[in-house]
């Protein structure tokens, strides 16, 4: 009997280690990579859709999938200060249960955002919602209320009237924050148990809106670290304590946010600058190349199957070579696009801000559209895929893209 639970264990943990849920703001690792079978690549109203079910207010925070549940927040109201926490069944689309709040902290926003627009995080057994109020949510996967933190109120000045929108990210049982603004700046790491911070540490005082990157295998003992961008650059810092390893002081955008490979290090930096952080040392990170012509819009850079991808205000998606940062190909898309793309499967997916879905083929020299498919409705949210889904919302719905 013993050899049969630790097998069924073995089973359970080799699962949560492929990546099949989609935990965070550009999955789990936030590379915004997939694992499992590979999702449609064309899709409609009438094909391809497994559900579509009603949203109770806006949102450009992207769904999250834990196991058979899929999150997503939103908010309503003349003053959008009703914060939405929705949980459907991945199977049917069913809404589970919905938690609402009222806002503590600053609800005004640019007319394009709105404050639901971080994208939640989970552990696998909780639910941690943040919303351009600055406030933070932490939920257990029936809904129930673990604890909350005003944000908001502990650091009024932190806010700006275009909005807040760095997404949280979840590392060794710590959650990181990132509220910065022209007046008051500060990432923080919470205690995802008890709520407390476990640190608090300055950032430059500039509006940003960028999310933190994780580096696998970054710090001193072989853990990971945290990516903190700014118009600064990007600091390297210890999840569990805030201490800052490293940096990259040459400045960087503030809304698309860095990626990783490997060892290396994508920032949005005059273009594109890839940096290769030196092994077990705290000084500053190789500076390997920078591109300008591969400068990226809103959307994130991207990187898979051994190549970057970025796309600039008209819709081109650049391919490049990592190694040196050689512009490989280029595709016309048709844009504007806010959302940040992802892949599954061997195809990139692409949404932009009318709606409509575009999954390309990469190849070595050449890029092919693979397909496409119109929902009809704003998509301003980064999408998730999971189990060989796609996940995707707009302000008024939420659709599962499966076969």
């Amino acid at each position: 009997m013993h050899r049969f639970l630790s097998l069924g264990l073995a089973i359970v943990a080799a699962t949560m280690l492929t990546g099949a849920d989609w935990l965070q703001f550009r999955s789990a690792d936030t590379t915004g990579i997939a694992q499992g079978p590979t999702p449609p690549v064309s899709w409609s109203e009438d094909e391809n859709v497994a559900w579509k079910a009603e949203l109770p207010g806006r949102g450009l925070s992207g769904a999250i999938v834990i196991g058979d549940r899929v999150v997503v927040t939103a908010s309503s109201g003349f003053e959008q200060d009703r914060l939405h926490v929705l949980c459907f069944s991945d199977k049917t689309g069913e809404k589970l249960w919905e938690r609402q709040f009222w806002a503590t902290g600053r609800t005004q926003t640019h007319k394009k955002m709105c404050v639901a627009t971080p994208t939640p995080a989970s552990d696998g057994e909780h639910i941690f919602a943040f919303f351009s109020s600055n406030d933070l949510v932490c939920l257990d996967l029936e809904g129930d209320l673990m604890w909350y933190r005003a944000l908001g109120r502990d650091y009024p000045n932190a806010s700006n009237s275009l909005g807040m929108a760095s997404s949280p990210i979840l590392v060794d049982e710590t959650l990181i924050v990132q509220v910065e603004s022209d007046d008051d700046a500060f990432a923080t790491g919470i205690n995802v148990k008890s709520g407390i911070a476990r640190w608090k540490i300055d950032r430059p005082n500039k509006a940003n809106w960028t999310s933190p990157a994780l580096l696998k295998g970054g710090a001193n003992d072989g853990g990971s670290l945290v990516l903190l961008q700014s118009s600064k650059g990007v600091s390297a810092i210890l999840p569990r304590t805030g201490k800052q390893l490293w940096s990259y002081d040459e400045g960087a955008s503030t809304i698309p946010s860095s990626v990783v490979r490997g060892n290396t290090v994508f920032v949005p930096s005059h273009g594109i600058t890839a940096l290769r952080p030196v092994p077990g040392g705290e000084s500053a990170p190789e500076l390997l190349w920078q591109q300008s012509s591969l400068a990226p819009s809103t959307a994130s850079p991207f990187v898979y199957d051994g190549h970057l991808f970025t796309v600039n205000r008209t819709g081109v998606v650049a391919c490049a070579d990592l190694k040196t940062g050689e512009r490989l190909w280029q595709l016309r898309l048709k844009g504007p696009f806010t959302s940040s793309p992802v892949a599954a499967g061997g195809h990139l997916f692409f949404f932009n801000e009318k709606g409509l879905g575009q999954v390309v083929k990469p190849g070595a020299k050449s890029g092919a559209i693979a397909g496409e498919g119109d929902l009809g409705e704003t998509i301003l949210a980064t999408p998730a895929i999971a189990n060989g889904a796609v996940y995707v919302r707009s302000d008024g719905h939420l659709w599962k893209i499966a076969k």
